[in-house]
């Protein structure tokens, strides 16, 4: 749905400045694949690195050390549910803070539904002040286009409400950070009513990178994701298609435009889901930010010339 009124010029400039500064995500299993992060990405970039669930967290410090070492900035999840006591916090962040130089975290509740220890959610992490004390002075969150079937409506609100208030309270650097979603139409409805709620908190929307469509639906039924779910599905009822590459130009488009023309809008840019391979995925993310590409003329998207894997 793009500006009718917006030129040519404009759009493109919209999804450029859309793009500028996004971040990128991997595993502790996927980085140990990538012999050298700076083959395929800049200089500087933010790149988050999960925590799988019945993983140790050793091997999160270990990617945050190699990423810092090769001159990027490594943005550890730190998962509620899979902590064990206050005193494995205070070690673990203590570590990433004073050995690596870590000032910035995502943190989760984690997938697990029965805590491991004393923790339950991201709300009781923050209340620890452990943060402030080792100097992680930029702390994500997860957001919910989707929301989350397990959990209330109401009592998402409420905890968004609470997170709000912390970071007002407190002066930290609170942000949101999204699942990836196919469609902008929900993520945009989400945007709004968060508005209408009060949030103040940027929001990075999660956003998949080149992968088959047969890649993206088991990683969509892997993560539980329902709207985003089923236009994922109805993509891949054609069986001859479940091997084409898929490109998140037209969502990509639809949200540059809508954060262009709302002045209220919350969603600060973009995190992007490497889930058909970094190379792949980076590669088409810079040719956007450098402006190599063409507004589609099949739809409202943009084609880009990818180099050759």
């Amino acid at each position: 749905m793009q500006n009718a009124a917006a030129s040519g010029h404009d759009r493109r400039q919209q999804i450029i400045d859309f793009m500028s500064g996004f971040t990128l995500e991997t595993t502790p299993g996927s980085a140990a694949k990538v012999p050298d992060f700076r083959a395929h990405v800049r200089a500087g970039a933010t790149i988050f690195i999960t925590f799988l669930q019945g993983s140790e967290f050793t091997d999160t410090i270990r990617v945050a050390r190699r990423l810092k070492a090769e001159g990027f900035n490594p943005v550890p999840h730190i998962s509620a549910r899979g902590i064990p006591d206050r005193r494995y916090l205070e070690q673990s962040l203590a570590m990433l803070a004073g050995e690596i130089g870590i000032r910035e975290v995502l943190c989760i509740a984690g997938a697990n539904s029965d805590p491991v220890g004393e923790y339950g959610d991201t709300m009781q992490l923050l209340e620890t002040g452990l943060f402030d004390k080792y100097g992680i002075s930029r702390i994500g969150l997860a957001g919910h286009p989707e929301g989350i079937p397990a959990i209330p409506e109401k009592e998402i609100t409420q905890a968004l409400e609470w997170k709000n208030a912390y970071a007002r309270r407190t002066g930290a650097a609170l942000y949101l950070v999204t699942q990836f979603c196919f469609e902008a139409e929900p993520v945009i409805a989400w945007d709004k009513l968060l508005q209408t709620q009060g949030n103040r908190l940027p929001i990075y929307i999660g956003i998949p990178g080149l992968a088959t469509i047969r890649t993206l639906l088991g990683h969509a039924k892997a993560c539980g994701i329902g709207p985003s779910m089923r236009f994922i599905s109805r993509q891949a009822m054609n069986v001859a298609r479940l091997m084409t590459i898929s490109a998140p130009d037209k969502l990509v488009a639809e949200l540059a435009a809508y954060k262009a023309s709302d002045a209220r809008c919350g969603i600060a840019g973009v995190h992007l889901y490497p889930l058909g391979g970094l190379k792949k995925s980076a590669d088409w993310a810079y040719a956007v930010v450098d402006g190599n590409f063409t507004l589609s003329t099949r739809n409202d998207g943009f084609d880009v010339e990818v180099p050759p894997a």
